[in-house]
């Protein structure tokens, strides 16, 4: 049995939420000091990598996603490599080749030569630049954790993570991520222009807007006992029941899919979505210092594990109609308190065959 679903006696212990609650606080704080004015794109970002889930930022250039995301890497300590996505970048540019080398005995041989994608964190900058063919190379990684060329199979190192960033005002020389990678992306978050205090202290405060240095990071230890909790916070039924009617109300035809979704969805998210869902809201009850997720972890993680998993509508287009917008109705629609769960339905069932 899953730890974070198992016996009361498995769940956490105030004591033991103390310490990872504190590291993770730390964490937070570092990420504002290196990215002003930001403070819910990093909660956000940081509940992805707990939920070892990949991230996709969508952002005009100079809003700071590829400082995040290094930053990110050096606060927690793992290996970081950014691949700037090109049209003319090729799979074997991300994922390694195979070259013949001589070796001692003046024999020759196929040798394997790792390409950056052999890391923890991989920055794929602008990954709508690249070809579908190199897009496409990133599914196996992203979803096994694993590269196969030639016929054999190498696991990446552990954790894997991909951040990925495009830009969403130049999209001539682009290529659209195809649905069935982007269902992958955890989450897809919007990084927003700094707004103008903050501008006034970047100008102020940051020559050519450097950020400052951290001497801090979490220990691999550290990053373990993190995951670790992570694991293990709980939960409750009524919660997963919610998560599964959230996901069924995005399709059209679904009996509790409110008016935004029946008019303007094409096609709702997969059962992936409910499984991104559930683990987002256990790393949020995390941060905020439960054991145990709630209604509320579920609704502040909906928009960005829903938005880029709805497919809309041409109707949407022409009434300016966002899947931002489109789960905001969702949420207000549904009722967390009308659970139905599946013994309560089978009761109900015999009531009215009587």
């Amino acid at each position: 049995m899953h730890p974070s679903n198992g016996p009361a006696n498995h769940l956490l212990q105030p004591d033991e939420m103390k310490a990872p609650v504190g590291l993770a606080g730390r964490l937070l704080e570092q990420l504002d000091r290196v990215l002003l004015g930001q403070k819910e794109l990093h909660r956000l970002v940081l509940v992805g990598i707990l939920s070892r889930g990949h991230v996709l930022l969508e952002g005009v250039p100079g809003v700071g996603k590829t400082a995040l995301v290094k930053a990110l890497s050096q606060l927690l300590g793992l290996d970081f490599k950014r691949v700037q996505f090109t049209p003319d970048l090729m799979p074997g540019d991300i994922l390694g080749t195979h070259i013949l080398q001589e070796n001692q005995n003046g024999d020759r041989d196929m040798s394997f030569r790792p390409g950056p994608i052999f890391c923890n964190i991989l920055l794929a900058d602008e990954i709508n630049r690249a070809s579908p063919k190199t897009q496409s190379a990133l599914l196996e990684a992203m979803q096994e954790r694993s590269v196969t060329l030639l016929g054999t199979t190498r696991t990446l190192p552990q954790p894997f993570f991909v951040l990925a960033s495009q830009n969403p005002i130049e999209l001539e020389g682009t290529y659209p991520l195809p649905e069935a990678q982007l269902d992958r992306f955890l989450f897809k978050l919007i990084v927003p222009c700094a707004e103008v205090d903050v501008l006034d202290e970047i100008v102020a405060t940051r020559r050519r807007g450097e950020p400052p240095a951290s001497g801090w990071s979490l220990s691999a230890q550290e990053l373990e006992q993190l995951f670790g909790v992570m694991e293990r916070v709980f939960l409750p039924r009524p919660v997963a029941r919610y998560i599964a009617r959230l996901v069924a109300a995005t399709h059209p035809k679904a009996e509790e899919a409110p008016d935004l979704v029946r008019r303007y969805v094409t096609y709702g998210a997969s059962p992936r979505a409910a499984i991104a869902l559930a683990e987002a809201s256990r790393a949020q009850a995390l941060l905020a210092g439960r054991p145990t997720a709630g209604f509320e972890d579920v609704q502040s993680v909906a928009g960005p594990v829903l938005n880029h998993r709805l497919i809309l509508g041409y109707k949407a287009r022409l009434d300016q109609v966002s899947a931002l917008t489109v789960v905001e109705n969702l949420l207000e629609s549904l009722d967390e308190t009308d659970l139905k769960l599946p013994g309560d339905m089978a009761i109900a069932e015999a009531k009215h065959a009587s």
